[in-house]
């Protein structure tokens, strides 16, 4: 495998530099004039016409403009599922993009929060700085940065990811195994980071919000030299503040550097810099115990937290890439894509298990611990991307080559202390003495590669009809132990992709899509080892619709997924450490996902998704992942007050329940906890005050429900009462 990767490099960089340049068809097209706002069109009026053609990347007839230039809920275009410039409507699967103009209009300023309107998502809180994402049942694992796929991300995601730095976040559903590695049906969430300008921007804004959150953000972009071969840009983020949750506080620092150059009219070069701290106190490690051991629910107020006062979880997460590109001719691109990542982990953590009386509140005892964790992971990428004749017709092509390896080390330490008896978590305030964590340790300590071939070819026999087929032939592998058990795989399986895509009538679009599934895990089973890769298949197909030169963008999906050897969520060391069981799963549904502008004023961004998921005996499994989702929002800009823009915002999400696997001590029955459908609704009110300062206010859940955060586990949290939050914008 090691040799098909390195001939296949050797044969694609001649390619690449030795192919005479020629100016490439349309490489400077300017955006669209067609301003959805009246926002956009005053930054229009104001600003040089180059300024809207930074990075219009073009092949072919396709613009990928930043959103952050458009002030719309919707794109012109996208690469994120084959790399090709695709517009929604041509995309042969499900996408949802969460644009810079929706993201500062709610104020979602994490990307938690920010997934949780894109459709088909559901985002797990299951503890204040643990998180899941699942969709279409099932959990995310697939995460890309500008297009390129992180092949070693897990289910969880530690600390809250700040959004200051994107310009878009877009949500693949179903299978993507061409571009990430692996083909995980759930979705593939891929980060766009922003550019550097040529021409000069600049801005500072800060927030004030509930709980004394006070947030502070700068970003400034422009070139030093009048003819903008080399820009750079700065994004510094600052945060802090209190919460809901008794004890609880975040400190954040982010800071985002990149630097672009043109080597010559053909040859870009562009390098950058992630540095994201967030410094947590009294983090909770797992949650509030569900039931009591008569098997009624607890009932806890909003703000009550198992956490100790000394308990905290900093984590640390560190990036560097490049990324050099050079234009072959009129219709080919070679991309080289270099990525180098290192995520640590440091805390003192307090795990609460038992199960609390009714009457007294008592049964509950501690687990105190001690854990860091590191993980260093370097990523390689040669792709190339054109178009070429064949019977008097244009087809497409991406082909290319992917290695990466990853290295990871982590250790647990352990107090004398261990099931020491609390008092009720209602009238607790975290005292308990900060032991030393000297009795014993465990270690883990692995390293993982792969490797990869992909290429995917778009066919156009006829103007309104396009094959779609491709593959990834993916090496995984991993040495190394897991807390005393070994962590070893090794996997070679190609992972096949065929879609078709028929245009019919004006506006109209059919679409059908296949993908293998195949996907190395590395979560533990209840002895501690590593469980086996999954596969399957995933199915979808639908019928999309664009309008108004692409700028309303709607569709209707099908899907049916299968997955065979599924990790699933069973448990939870004493350690606090999850561990899963291997089942067979499938999850079959249906979507719907609109975005973009309905008027001159309208703006709506909404989706829903209906499903079932069950194993292989038609039993329902994952209980606690909704059946049924739905999101809307809608922007106005209001008629004759031009600088006023309002909007709403509705999430909705169907019941959950979870089997928790015990029986009453009074009853004998089994203990089931449920949650039953509800919404939250956000309010937004956007002000310019004039051309250089603007103002946004936010309500969230303005009508205060209480609901919980998960039933991922048997543990959980409630989620956050009515707050808001106010930003203050300044543009230079």
């Amino acid at each position: 495998m090691r040799a098909v990767l390195l001939v296949s490099t050797l044969m694609i960089v001649p390619f690449a530099a030795g192919m005479p340049a020629r100016a490439q068809d349309g490489m400077e097209r300017p955006a669209s004039k067609h301003s959805p706002s009246a926002e956009a069109k005053n930054k229009a009026s104001t600003k040089k016409k180059t300024e809207t053609q930074e990075h219009v990347d073009v092949l072919g007839k396709r613009s990928l403009i930043p959103s952050e230039q458009t002030g719309s809920l919707t794109v012109q275009a996208t690469t994120v599922a084959t790399r090709l410039p695709l517009t929604l409507r041509e995309t042969p699967q499900s996408v949802t993009v969460l644009t810079r103009r929706f993201l500062n209009d709610f104020t979602l300023q994490n990307v938690n929060d920010a997934l949780g309107h894109a459709t088909g998502i559901t985002v797990q809180r299951v503890e204040t700085d643990r998180t899941y994402i699942s969709a279409r049942g099932f959990d995310v694992s697939n995460y890309q940065y500008d297009g390129i796929g992180l092949p070693f991300s897990q289910g969880t995601q530690t600390g809250a990811i700040d959004t200051a730095i994107y310009d878009n976040v877009t949500v693949l559903r179903g299978a993507n195994g061409l571009l990430s590695s692996t083909g995980n049906p759930s979705a593939t969430v891929d980060y766009t980071r922003k550019r550097a300008t040529r021409d000069f921007q600049a801005s500072v804004e800060g927030t004030v919000g509930s709980w004394a959150k006070r947030r502070v953000v700068g970003d400034i972009s422009g070139s030093p030299i009048a003819s903008g071969r080399l820009r750079g840009r700065l994004v510094a983020v600052y945060e802090n503040g209190e919460s809901y949750l008794k004890r609880y506080s975040q400190e954040k620092t982010v800071v985002y550097g990149t630097v672009e150059g043109d080597l010559d009219q053909y040859t870009t070069v562009r390098l950058g810099y992630v540095w994201q701290q967030n410094n947590p106190n009294s983090s909770m490690w797992g949650a509030l115990p569900l039931y009591y051991t008569d098997g009624s629910p607890t009932h806890y107020s909003r703000s009550t937290s198992s956490a100790a006062k000394w308990s905290y979880m900093n984590n640390r997460d560190s990036q560097m890439f490049a990324d050099i590109s050079r234009q072959i001719g009129s219709h080919w691109k070679v991309r080289l894509y270099a990525f180098h990542r290192v995520m640590q982990t440091d805390g003192n953590l307090f795990y609460t298990y038992g199960t609390p009386d009714r009457e007294t509140g008592l049964g509950l005892y501690s687990y105190p611990s001690r854990y860091t964790g590191s993980e260093s992971q370097w990523i390689g990428d040669l792709s190339a991307t054109g178009s070429f004749n064949i019977g008097g017709r244009t087809h497409q092509l991406v082909f290319g080559v992917n290695a990466a390896s990853a290295r990871s080390r982590q250790l647990s330490n352990y107090s004398a202390d261990v099931g020491t008896a609390l008092p009720p978590l209602e009238g607790w305030n975290g005292n308990y003495p900060q032991p030393p964590f000297t009795a014993y340790d465990e270690t883990a300590s692995f390293n993982q590669t792969r490797e990869s071939l992909y290429g995917v070819l778009r066919l156009n026999p006829f103007r309104n009809a396009h094959l779609f087929g491709g593959a990834n032939l993916t090496h995984a592998e991993s040495t190394g132990y897991s807390y005393g058990v070994p962590s070893n795989y090794s996997a070679t399986r190609p992972s096949p992709f065929a879609g078709f895509t028929y245009d019919f009538l004006k506006h109209y679009t059919f679409y059908i899509s296949y993908s293998k599934i195949f996907n190395p895990q590395s979560e533990l089973d209840e002895n501690r080892r590593i469980l086996g890769p999954v596969n399957g298949d995933n199915l979808e197909g639908g019928v999309k619709a664009a309008w108004f030169d692409n700028r309303l963008n709607v569709s209707l999906t099908g899907f049916h997924v299968h997955q065979n050897h599924l990790a699933d969520a069973a448990g939870y060391f004493f350690d606090g450490q999850s561990y899963y069981k291997p089942i067979n799963a499938q999850s079959a549904g249906a979507e719907f996902d609109i975005s973009g502008q309905i008027t001159r004023n309208l703006q709506i961004m909404a989706g829903g998704s209906l499903m079932k998921i069950y194993d292989q005996d038609g039993n329902p499994v994952r209980t606690y992942v909704p059946r049924q989702t739905l999101h809307a929002a809608l922007t106005w800009q209001v008629p004759y007050v031009p600088h006023l823009r309002v909007g709403a915002n509705v999430t909705w999400q169907g019941r959950i329940w979870r089997d928790q696997g015990v029986t009453s001590t009074t009853t004998g029955r089994e203990i089931i906890t449920r949650q039953h459908s509800y919404a939250l609704v956000d309010l937004m009110v956007h002000y310019d005050l004039g051309k250089h300062w603007q103002m946004t206010g936010t309500l969230n859940n303005i009508t205060n429900h209480k609901y919980l955060t998960s039933l991922y586990w048997d543990q959980a949290y409630y989620g956050a009462p009515f707050s808001g939050m106010f930003t203050l914008r300044h543009q230079f």
